[in-house]
């Protein structure tokens, strides 16, 4: 069977590279590619030595009006990894993504790419274009599997530890609306308890000529406050005081930090909290170090990864320990933010010289511990927002029916 020829362009080493090879068929063509350890990004049969092209420049890229979710990362995300790891020239790859994806934005920034890259800009470069939709840790695993041949393997992390972090949102949104409901919901029918039946009892009583128990009048008194301009006033000054606390717990350093301090330490909460973050910490920088990414720039990656002040310090605080030359497992017991158990793994790995495993390791182990806290928080919260409701509706019935209780007292 005679040889046909192939012109090829792909990423060796984390630069652009582009030739021609001799194969059977396409297939083979691909396979002798990828033994030289080239990521293909296109590759095409012809019969005669391809004229070189002039090269594109990829345009810049103006956002759309349609933001970009995080879940529309994890989906092109997963195509991509899925289809470059069949073994697919990429530029055929995100030809076909661009196709097949709905989001406007999302289409265009994958043909941006596309362009780039077909233009001779390497992969990691034509990402890093967009840096509002791929963040840091998105670009240095693609840079380290353009530079080691292995990208299909470091997409699919990637993929993994998007899924990851996508999960625990979930979970922790799941946790919280329940609760965030039930006293949304406690909290109006009081409100209405006060303006449309209190006043009710209220002019009944005045009728009686009954003394109120003291519980008694001071739900007449709310009541009357609700009803009249300050139940208003107590809205504006409700929400006023939540723009102030956002304001303050999120652009004032200080304010922020002290705020996020008292967050990791609230009950249950900020246990759950703590895990997960350690958890997203842990997996970041495992991926990062399996990609031979230096652990100064791991850890500044992964404070980025953060979003409480507290850690993020205190990464800080172990990335300058890390020029006094101390272990990581010493750096990390001096940051009292991070369990023991946390530096104890660490240490394992440090001896070991398998410091990426067992940060992998880590991370499933805070992940286990952050789904247990979410099981455990939400067996809690629905007895104790019961408990919550029927004390408030309660209480607010038993003071209002009080004076009649009295009366029949009296007359008894």
């Amino acid at each position: 069977m005679s040889s046909e020829h192939f012109t090829y362009k792909g990423i060796s080493a984390g630069k652009y590279v582009e030739g021609n090879i001799e194969a059977i068929n396409q297939e083979e063509a691909s396979f002798k590619l990828k033994e030289q350890k080239i990521i293909i990004t296109n590759l095409v049969r012809t019969k005669k030595k391809a004229a070189e092209k002039p090269k594109k420049k990829g345009g810049g890229f103006s956002f759309g009006k349609k933001a970009v979710k995080p879940q529309d990362v994890v989906i092109f995300s997963k195509q991509f990894a899925t289809m470059v790891k069949a073994g697919l020239p990429i530029l055929n790859v995100l030809a076909m993504i661009r196709d097949q994806i709905e989001h406007p934005t999302v289409k265009e920034i994958v043909e941006d790419i596309r362009k780039n890259l077909e233009g001779g800009v390497t992969l990691s470069k034509c990402f890093e274009k967009h840096p509002k939709v791929f963040d840091n840790i998105y670009i240095n695993l693609i840079k380290a599997g353009e530079a080691s041949g292995k990208l299909d393997l470091f997409l699919l992390k990637l993929v993994e530890s998007l899924e990851k972090r996508e999960k625990v949102k979930k979970k922790i949104k799941g946790a919280l609306t329940y609760p965030i409901v039930m006293f949304s919901v406690a909290i109006t029918v009081m409100v209405f308890m006060l303006i449309k039946v209190v006043p009710v009892f209220a002019e009944m009583y005045s009728g009686m000529g009954v003394p109120l128990p003291t519980p008694t009048a001071v739900i007449m008194t709310a009541s009357n406050f609700m009803r009249g301009t300050g139940g208003l006033t107590l809205f504006i000054v409700v929400i006023i005081g939540f723009i102030l606390f956002k304001y303050l717990t999120t652009k004032v350093p200080a304010i922020r930090y002290r705020w996020h301090a008292r967050v990791l330490k609230l009950p249950v909460f900020g246990d759950m909290i703590l895990k997960s973050l350690i958890s997203r910490i842990a997996l970041i920088m495992g991926n990062l170090s399996s990609a031979g990414v230096n652990l100064l720039e791991s850890i500044e990656i992964a404070k980025q990864v953060s979003n409480n002040d507290v850690v993020t310090q205190a990464l800080e605080n172990v990335k300058k320990g890390v020029f006094s030359g101390d272990t990581l497992t010493k750096l990390f017991l001096r940051e009292p933010v991070f369990p023991p158990t946390f530096s104890q793994l660490i240490s394992v790995g440090e001896q070991t010289g398998s410091l990426d495993e067992m940060f992998e390791s880590v991370a499933n182990y805070y992940e286990e511990e952050f789904d247990t806290s979410v099981e455990a928080m939400s067996s809690l919260i629905e007895p104790i927002m019961i408990v919550f409701m029927g004390s408030m509706i309660g209480g607010l019935m038993i003071a209002m029916y009080a004076p009649i209780f009295n009366v029949g007292a009296i007359m008894g």
